[in-house]
């Protein structure tokens, strides 16, 4: 299950998980967001997945620079080490976990 993060407990939720994780910034109204979703959804059965809509959390929009979406950005042990910006498969999400 993707959890829902927002501008005040991201920084608990993140800095808490050990491994690495997925976090999609996304809007209700960007369309390749829409279809990343439901792979976002499968990747949870195995992985921490979690999401922002930027339209709601503009601090943390903001603070990680998001200027483009989706933009899904990977951390490790609490840091963020590498991002993802627009559509991408099942697979390549999955290889952001496994590097």
């Amino acid at each position: 299950m993707v959890k829902e993060l927002n501008d005040s407990n991201f920084e608990q939720e993140i800095s808490n998980v050990k491994g690495r994780v997925l976090v999609d910034f996304w809007a209700e109204w960007c369309g390749p967001c829409r279809m990343l979703s439901p792979i976002m959804e499968e990747i949870s059965s195995k992985h921490k997945v979690y999401k922002v809509n930027v339209d709601e959390n503009m601090e943390l929009t903001e603070q990680f620079g998001i200027s483009a979406i989706p933009c899904v950005l990977v951390f490790e042990n609490g840091k963020e080490i590498d991002r993802s910006i627009g559509l991408k498969t099942k697979e390549e999400m999955e290889a952001y976990l496994h590097e």
